[in-house]
């Protein structure tokens, strides 16, 4: 044995794939935790996306390899879902590539642009992938903030005052995972422009639109954004669909067709069932949205509640599927997190796994019945 690649020493262990090992393992020991930290929706996709699915099974044709780029109905039925959704026109041969999961898409994304040394522009806080595939290409992370009070607007006034000579690419991600802060069309209009002073390349991953947003937003909308910028999409929170694995990266054709050589090497296309429940996903109407809007709007009452007995602080007007709440002085989000875990068997995120910004914070996730939050909120002594 001549020893592991140098690579694997530049991550971790994703957090949630060591903790819920430690929290699985204390619900088999018969405590009743209940977890309110991982943003996997408990709901189950429409009755119409199942039904697609087990009409495919026993078609002959539907077991075998597919197409890396998904059948054309799929990419029709996507392009469908951002004229409609986001007033975007896409062609859905040449500037749409359904993925396996939008997290697959930020690997074959950074290998088709990053070589070491590169560097690459990460909210702090921000999804913890940004960074790990950064330093798995042996490029560099390099980290900027958010101004919470403004929609969660970078400071590009600071960002312009560094050395971007090495920036290759920028993550931006609205509504922005952990702070639900919802961003604004006037803020992708400014990033776009940064961008393209810069000539960074621009990455929106966009997975939380439709969850508590009023306006869903892509970065497509922005005039010249196409130019500079790639979005990703994802079925998981919008439709229920987080184990099912469908995403979507949408923009440039001319990118699209470099990042398909990677992806082509590395999979074999989704099974054909998956994607006919995409497809009927994707064109559910406003009802679905309405629905799930309010079924989040009851229990994002409820964390609020749950907030407040803790003592923590939060904004009201964040979007998507978490509360990011602001610990009281005098105590550290790990000593609330612990505490509320080993105590009261409730499972939420310490801030920090985020990035260094996310210190003496910690997110509380509404993926859990309200009958469940209800239930942690009782647990807390007054």
């Amino acid at each position: 044995m001549k020893g592991f690649s140098q690579r694997i020493e530049t991550v971790q262990e994703y957090y949630f794939s060591a903790k819920l090992r430690e929290v699985n393992q204390m619900i088999a020991e018969g405590k009743p935790v209940i977890n309110l930290g991982i943003g996997s929706p408990d709901l189950a996709p429409d009755k119409l996306v199942l039904e697609a699915m087990k009409s495919t099974v026993e078609n002959p044709q539907a077991h075998g390899y597919q197409s890396y780029q998904g059948i054309p109905e799929l990419r029709i039925a996507m392009a469908e879902f951002y004229a409609r959704e986001y007033g975007v026109s896409l062609q859905p041969d040449k500037e749409i590539l359904p993925l396996i999961g939008s997290k697959e898409g930020i690997m074959h994304i950074s290998m088709t642009f990053l070589n070491p040394g590169d560097q690459v522009l990460i909210p702090d806080p921000g999804y913890p992938t940004y960074a790990s595939v950064t330093n798995l290409l042996g490029a560099e992370p390099v980290y900027y903030t958010l101004d919470l009070s403004q929609k969660g607007r970078p400071n590009l006034e600071e960002l312009e005052s560094r050395d971007l000579s090495k920036v290759k690419l920028m993550w931006i991600n609205y509504p922005h995972m952990p702070t639900g802060a919802p961003g604004s069309k006037k803020i992708l209009e400014e990033i776009v422009a940064f961008a393209k002073r810069n000539e960074i390349v621009l990455l929106h991953d966009n997975p939380y639109s439709h969850i508590l947003s009023e306006k869903p937003l892509s970065i497509l909308e922005v005039a010249g954004a196409t130019d500079v910028a790639l979005e990703l999409n994802s079925l998981s929170k919008t439709f229920n669909m987080p184990g099912w694995r469908v995403g979507m990266l949408v923009g440039r054709a001319d990118w699209i067709q470099k990042i398909l050589k990677v992806k082509s090497n590395m999979d074999s296309g989704m099974f054909l069932g998956i994607q006919k429940g995409a497809i009927a996903a994707l064109k559910l109407g406003k009802g679905w949205f309405e629905e799930l809007g309010e079924l989040y709007a009851n229990r994002r009452k409820l964390v609020w509640k749950l907030a407040d007995k803790l003592g923590l602080t939060y904004a009201k007007d964040a979007s998507g599927l978490f509360v990011w709440c602001k610990v009281p002085d005098g105590k550290t989000a790990e000593e609330i997190v612990d505490q509320l875990l080993y105590e009261r068997h409730i499972f939420i995120t310490p801030g920090k796994i985020f990035g260094s910004q996310g210190e003496g914070y910690v997110r509380i996730s509404l993926c859990m019945p309200e009958f469940k939050i209800l239930e942690a909120i009782n647990r807390i002594k007054p």
